[in-house]
């Protein structure tokens, strides 16, 4: 396994500061944010797809630096009844430069409907009252019709992995919905695992790449701190905004920032990876509130350098 990152998370500075950072802190691939809820700190999608010199130059910028481009990112909400089509847009130019850069992994969202009428989707997380299990089924319904369009037009582009991040507010957000998905519409469908998202929704990471053998096709490096004191009172659903760190039930923090034994988990968090047959990059996400992005993402990079090695990954 090798140590990637999603650029984003140094999307304080330029594209090459940013990829001279990942390459001084022993990173061998990147991913590219093209929009969605990206801000695109890194890339003109528009610009990349129009022109191939653009293209030839993210190139060189990338390999220059002996880095690697290995996925492309467009999480976003394609399924929204407002901003669905900008996002969606988005996702069909990332499997158009994929092809471009010869690039198969493609990381998104499932997306989420809204019920017919509204003008903002509702997440289901009860069976009570009835009404939400009848809009589950029909956000069910409208996410399979378009996902089975998706995949054909990413088998016409070659990418053979769309990496779906199981995701707070998305029709997609735990294993069971992720295995529901790729059970209907095959294989191309696999999983962008991030543990972040799972720890604070209550799910065990390891049972949960247990489960999913065979059905990674990507890995997010992000890690989640919870605070017990504050979970024992607020509960995991949480709304504080992310900046206020001191009164949170919980935050996300920088790789190795989460459980108490910090690389400890990480190694075995790669070793449950490799069991489960996945040995592609471990993309560093940083939306640690509380340090610097490059404090953040170096700190990251170490405690997966060190996991990497105690469970013999190393590249």
């Amino acid at each position: 396994m090798e140590i990637g990152l999603l650029t984003d998370s140094l999307g304080d500075r330029p594209l090459e500061a940013a990829l001279d950072f990942a390459a001084d802190n022993g990173i061998s691939t990147v991913e590219i944010g093209l929009g969605g809820w990206s801000p695109k700190p890194h890339a003109n999608p528009g610009a990349l797809l129009a022109d191939p010199a653009a293209r030839d130059g993210l190139r060189r910028a990338i390999a220059d630096r002996g880095l690697r481009l290995e996925a492309l990112n467009a999480s976003g909400n394609q399924l929204h009844p407002v901003e669905g089509p900008a996002d969606d847009a988005a996702v069909r130019g990332a499997l158009e430069l994929a092809n471009a850069y010869e690039v198969d992994t493609v990381v998104l969202m499932s997306g989420l409907p809204a019920k017919p009428g509204d003008a903002f989707p509702a997440w289901i997380t009860t069976v009570w009252p009835k009404e939400n299990l009848e809009l589950l089924e029909h956000q069910w319904d409208v996410a399979l019709e378009y996902w089975q369009g998706l995949v054909e037009e990413a088998q016409r582009h070659g990418v053979t992995k769309l990496a779906v991040e199981m995701h707070a507010n998305q029709l997609v957000s735990s294993v069971p919905g992720l295995l529901r998905l790729r059970e209907a519409i095959g294989p191309t469908v696999g999983a962008n695992f991030d543990p972040s998202h799972l720890w604070w929704m209550g799910a065990d990471p390891i049972a949960a790449i247990d489960t999913l053998d065979g059905a990674i096709h990507h890995v997010h490096a992000k890690d989640t701190a919870l605070s017990a004191e504050r979970v024992r009172v607020r509960g995991r659903l949480e709304t504080l905004p992310n900046e206020r760190v001191d009164e949170r039930a919980w935050n996300y923090v920088a790789v190795g920032l989460g459980e108490p034994d910090g690389v400890g988990f990480w190694t075995r968090f790669v070793e449950a990876l490799a069991a489960a047959g996945y040995d592609g990059p471990l993309s560093i996400e940083n939306e640690d509130y509380a340090l610097s992005a490059s404090d953040s993402v170096a700190l990251a990079a170490r405690t997966l350098d060190e996991a990497l090695r105690r469970a013999g990954r190393a590249a």
